[in-house]
C-alpha cells in the first residue's frame, strides 16, 4: 500500500495514512541527524483503560466535569499494563502541540526534520522560500564563525541560540546536517479545533468499541490526527473515512466494493480499526509500535523492530528504513500530543460546544485518564486564562520587549509558554501573567 506522502514498505498492513493531513508538510533535504535517548524502567506514562475493567465517565456539563472510575479487577488477557510511554519523546510531543494549538493554516513552520522542535522561523506561503533561504544563509554564517560567534548577525545569533538550546554540538559536520534537514510544517490549529468539536459525535462510542476489542480507549482518539473525525475525508492515496483505510487494507476487515464501502460507516470502520490495532499489538508486543504500524504498516514495523529493538524511541532515532520518513517517525508523538491537547482543550481553545449524536446536547470533551488532575475534593481542575492574561505578539516584538512590558523576566515568559528558544512570530498568543 502507499501512504499519502511516503510509500509504505512492502507487505505493510496499516491503513496507509502518512503524516498529519494531506499537503501539510514538505521535506527539504535528506535525513542526517542521529541523536540518542532511552526509556528507563520508571518513566512517565500515559495510563490507559484496561480491557476487562469498567471505567465510567459521568455526564459533563458546560461548567463542570465529574469523572467517576471503577477500577478493573483483572488485567487484559492479551497484554500486560497497557501504557503509552512518553519519556525521550517530550520535545517531539511539544512540537506537535504547537502545530495543533499555536500555528494556524497560514503559518509555515521552518524547523529541523529530525529535531522537530528546533524551530528557526515561521513564514507565510508567500515568503516561505525567502525565509528558508535566510535560514540556510544563517546556518552558513554560523559554520563560518564557529570560533568567533560574536561576529554573527542578529538572525544568525538567534538561530545559534536555538541550536544550542536543543543540545546540538556546533561543528562543521552538524551544521551541514542541519542545513540538509531544513523542513517545513504547516500549522493546523483551525482544523484540529474543528476535529475536537466534531469528535463529540463519536468519541464515547468509539472508546466503548475499543475497550470491548481489548484496545486502550485513548487510542480511539487517533482520528484527531488521521481525519479530524471527518467521515468524508479522502486522501490522494485512496484512503477514506474517519479511520482512513485504503481499499487494500479495508478489504481485510470490511466490505469494500463497487456497491458497498464500509470504510464510510463510522461504527463498522471503528470496529475494523480496533481489530487492526489489536492485530498490530499481537504482532509487535507494544502499543507505541502498534500505533506506528497503523501508519507505517505491520511488516514495516516488524522490520524496524528487528533492526532497532522494541523501544519506540530507539526506532525513531536509529531506524532508517527506506520508507520510514518524517510521517512515520512522528506518528506516535502526534497522537500523544493530540490526546494531551484534547484533554486540555479549554486551556488551548476556550470552552468548546461539541457536536453530539442526535438526542444529546453539546458538552465539553470527554476526559480520558491521561490529563485529568483532581483536587483534594476530587473535582477536576482545568487551567483557565482570561483575555488580560494573554498577549498577541505584534510584528517587531521581541521576548525582551514583552517581558519588560508586563514586568516579567525573559526566563519567566519562556517558562510560562513552554518556549525552548527566543523565536516568536506575529500573531502568536503568549501567557503574560
Amino acid at each position: 500500500m502507499r501512504s499519502h506522502y511516503i510509500g509504505h514498505e512492502g507487505g505493510g498492513t496499516g491503513p496507509a495514512r502518512s503524516g498529519l493531513f494531506p499537503t501539510l508538510w514538505k521535506p527539504l533535504g535528506s535525513a542526517a541527524d542521529r541523536s540518542s535517548s532511552s526509556i528507563a524502567k520508571n518513566v512517565p506514562m500515559i495510563r490507559c483503560a484496561r480491557h476487562g475493567g469498567v471505567e465510567r465517565i459521568m455526564r459533563l456539563s458546560v461548567t463542570r466535569v465529574i469523572v467517576a472510575a471503577v477500577l478493573a479487577t483483572a488485567a487484559p488477557a492479551f497484554a500486560g499494563p497497557s501504557d503509552l510511554p512518553t519519556q525521550g519523546l517530550e520535545s517531539r510531543i511539544e512540537f506537535w502541540k504547537k502545530a495543533f494549538t499555536q500555528f494556524g493554516e497560514d503559518d509555515v513552520i521552518i524547523h529541523d526534520r529530525m529535531r522537530v522542535n528546533l524551530i528557526y522561523d515561521v513564514a507565510t506561503r508567500a515568503d516561505q522560500a525567502e525565509k528558508i533561504a535566510a535560514v540556510r544563509q544563517a546556518l552558513d554564517e554560523i559554520r563560518d564563525n564557529l570560533e568567533t560567534p560574536e561576529n554573527l548577525s542578529v538572525p544568525a545569533q538567534q538561530i545559534h541560540s536555538a541550536i544550542l538550546a536543543e543540545g546540538v554540538p556546533l561543528t562543521a559536520v552538524s551544521i551541514a546536517e542541519l542545513r540538509d534537514n531544513v523542513h517545513t510544517q504547516v500549522g493546523v490549529k483551525e482544523r484540529f479545533r474543528q476535529g475536537i468539536i466534531r469528535s463529540g459525535r463519536y468519541a464515547e462510542v468509539f472508546q466503548e468499541i475499543f475497550e470491548k476489542q481489548g484496545v486502550p480507549a485513548e487510542i480511539a482518539l487517533l482520528p484527531l490526527v488521521e481525519s479530524s473525525f471527518e467521515n468524508r475525508a479522502r486522501s490522494n492515496a485512496g484512503a477514506a473515512g474517519i479511520w482512513q483505510f485504503t481499499r487494500g487494507t479495508g478489504r481485510l476487515y470490511l466490505n469494500v466494493n463497487r456497491k458497498l464501502d464500509e470504510r464510510l460507516d463510522p461504527a463498522r470502520a471503528t470496529r475494523a480499526a480496533a481489530r487492526l490495532l489489536h492485530d498490530n499489538y499481537n504482532a509487535l508486543g507494544s502499543w507505541p509500535l502498534a500505533i506506528t504500524a497503523y501508519n507505517h504498516g505491520r511488516a514495516g514495523m516488524l522490520r524496524a523492530q528487528s533492526e532497532a529493538g522494541p523501544e519506540i524511541t530507539n526506532i525513531i532515532e536509529q531506524y532508517r528504513g527506506p520508507q520510514f520518513g518524517y510521517a512515520s517517525m512522528n506518528f506516535y508523538c502526534e497522537f500523544l500530543a493530540a490526546v494531551e491537547v484534547y484533554n486540555n482543550s479549554e486551556q488551548y481553545f476556550g470552552q468548546l460546544a461539541l457536536e453530539q449524536p442526535p438526542g444529546k446536547r453539546s458538552v465539553a470533551p470527554v476526559l480520558t485518564r491521561v490529563a485529568a488532575k483532581t483536587s483534594a475534593k476530587g473535582r477536576v481542575q482545568t487551567a483557565k486564562a482570561t483575555a488580560s492574561d494573554r498577549y498577541k505578539v505584534r510584528k517587531g516584538d521581541t521576548l525582551t520587549d514583552i517581558a519588560q512590558r508586563f514586568g516579567l523576566t525573559v526566563r519567566e515568559l519562556m517558562d510560562s509558554n513552554n518556549l525552548r528558544n527566543s523565536v516568536i512570530y506575529a500573531g502568536q498568543i503568549l501567557l503574560v501573567k
